[in-house]
């Protein structure tokens, strides 16, 4: 009986964190992703542009990795997407793709590394 009301009291706390507001997000959709960065005293949100090529999905631990190429190098990043530090999400485009974690596209450049889009 323990276990269970410790359980119950978890998950009533996680809820409490959830966010409401997100959009939909698939393995392959481009987002444009608002997080907000603090310097000295001042807070201020910096955008990041990237294609998601992997999510994990458990519950208020749910993360997306976003890649992106800058300046002909690769830039991936973990975004814990129920976090406070998230400002906003907003899915720009949506691909078609036919695998749930997109890890090869570390090994293409340029033209090559381009996914189709939905419609």
């Amino acid at each position: 009986m323990v276990k269970l009301n410790n359980q119950q009291t978890i998950d009533n706390l996680n809820n409490n964190f959830l966010k409401t507001n997100l959009p939909d997000i698939q393995i392959g959709d481009n987002l444009k992703i608002g997080v907000k960065i603090v310097e000295g005293n001042k807070e201020r949100i910096q955008f990041y542009e990237g294609t998601v090529i992997a999510k994990k999905n458990s519950s208020v631990n749910t993360t997306i990795t976003v890649r992106k190429v800058l300046q002909g190098i690769g830039v991936e990043r973990i975004f814990l997407i129920h976090s406070p530090r998230v400002d906003s999400i907003k899915v720009l485009n949506s691909a078609k793709v036919r695998r749930s974690k997109l890890y090869y596209l570390r090994n293409l450049k340029g033209k090559a590394s381009r996914l189709k889009q939905a419609f």
